[in-house]
């Protein structure tokens, strides 16, 4: 018969086979046809290492088919399994892909390992590229990097004010809303606007640096009324240099002091800080600064927040958003007219940790601002 013609595949079980044929020698019938001859032993040397061993002794029983022998040792390199309802140990199954491990399988001793890791990847199916880049853009707009590790806004960069929006779709209104904070402070309607009711007491407080501002988180008593609302004290924070403008000019620093009603209604009172003396609230604050970003420090003291506002109370008010992401709207402002004094050393002790961090002038938008007579 014809000599048999091997098709060599990049797998290794084809290519044993074809070092098992290799070994056989064609030879001539005497009709002239060839025909191929059993293996002998002095080709056993080429079979050598694909045959189990024992200790350091080769091979299989003398009395095993040499092919069974060879298929089992193959089905061994490939982490094949005995099929489960195979009469011969030489039926195999092979798995596509490595399974997790399970806790009720088998110690692994029992189990074949599982073949190694071919150095070239083999082509994906189909849209599998899509379905990855259709992940990473649900992770990136959900916050997350597709390392696993989370985006974050900031004040400039690739996630600084323009992108608040595209580093999470909940911060979709700092790009779509309509009524956004801050803005510059022109043409307010002067009327006889309620005095804002103050009532502030020394209480304890925590300092952390959130890693975008140094921020304190006042105790319980300390509140406010406005346009008949009672807001109570939440925390306070600053912003370099000022996020609100009084007609085109901005401040070297601010103050916001977050109020929240029962009804989780946000209220805030920004005080503007322009240099001069020394403060001792802010100095207070500065004092009890945390080491790290993150963490939380209980000052031992009280603080008096009725301190750090201006001896005249008069102000400007209109409806805007959070200064930062979420940039959630219906926010009560409520901008002090008068600024209070803040010493250049304190100025440059809050510019060390953050050099700028206040949101650009958003537009009006038509919105109506009072001030007070």
């Amino acid at each position: 018969m014809p000599s048999p013609v091997l098709t060599v595949l990049r797998h290794p079980l084809t290519a044993a086979l074809a070092l098992y044929f290799a070994a056989a020698q064609p030879v001539l019938a005497a009709d002239g046809h060839e025909i191929v001859r059993p293996i002998v032993k002095r080709d056993e040397a080429k079979l050598a290492p694909l045959l189990p061993r024992t200790g350091s002794a080769a091979a299989p029983a003398p009395t095993a088919d040499p092919m069974d022998v060879l298929r089992e040792r193959l089905a061994q390199r490939l982490g094949a399994a005995k099929a489960p309802d195979a009469k011969t140990p030489y039926v195999m199954q092979v798995s596509s892909k490595a399974e997790a491990p399970d806790a009720h399988a088998a110690p692994a001793a029992a189990v074949a390992a599982p073949p190694k890791p071919r150095k070239a990847a083999a082509a994906a199916a189909p849209g599998t590229a899509d379905l990855v880049a259709t992940l990473r853009a649900e992770k990136a707009a959900a916050g997350h990097r597709p390392d696993g590790h989370s985006l974050h806004w900031s004040y400039d960069g690739a996630a600084g004010p323009e992108a608040w929006a595209r580093v999470n779709p909940e911060f979709a209104k700092c790009s779509t809303g309509q009524r956004q904070s801050p803005i510059d402070i022109r043409g307010g309607v002067r009327v006889d606007l309620d005095p804002i009711q103050f009532d502030y007491r020394p209480a304890g407080f925590r300092v952390i640096d959130n890693g975008h501002t140094v921020q304190v988180n006042v105790g319980g008593g300390n509140s406010i009324e406005a346009q008949g609302r009672r807001y109570d004290l939440v925390q306070f924070h600053f912003h370099r240099p000022s996020e609100e403008r009084i007609d085109g000019r901005q401040f070297d620093m601010v103050a916001h002091l977050v109020h929240k009603d029962a009804e989780g209604r946000l209220a805030v009172v920004a005080v503007l800080l322009d240099r001069g003396s020394a403060h001792p609230v802010v100095q207070q604050v500065w004092n009890n600064l945390p080491l790290e970003k993150g963490e939380e420090l209980p000052a031992k003291a009280t603080i008096d927040l009725g301190r750090l506002l201006p001896e005249d109370k008069r102000y400007y008010t209109y409806m805007g958003s959070l200064t930062t992401p979420p940039c959630s709207e219906g926010v009560l402002w409520m901008v002090m007219q008068q600024p209070v004094a803040i010493s250049p050393d304190q100025v440059n002790v809050f510019a060390r940790l953050y050099p700028m961090n206040a949101r650009p002038i958003q537009s009006a938008a038509g919105r109506l601002i009072k001030q007070s007579n």
